[in-house]
């Protein structure tokens, strides 16, 4: 499957100057940060989800000692 992107001539040189600096295709570059900021956004997301069960009191944390003494070491 293929996919076409339009940009001005300005955005698709940092393109293809970022990939050819890491070394990658330019498409491998833009699979790349497609899926970085899916993978940043979903981060967010269940973060946000634990920050609010936390604020209802729904989240149990222990410390490192509590940890430690749970697994015997």
């Amino acid at each position: 499957m293929s996919y076409s992107i339009r940009m001005t001539k300005e955005e698709k040189d940092i393109a293809e100057n970022y990939a050819k600096i890491n070394n990658i295709s330019l498409a491998e570059a833009f699979k790349r940060a497609l899926f970085d900021r899916i993978e940043d956004e979903y981060d967010m997301k269940v973060f946000a989800e634990y920050e609010e069960e936390k604020a209802k009191g729904n989240v149990k944390t222990y410390s490192h000692e509590e940890v430690w003494k749970e697994l015997g070491l």
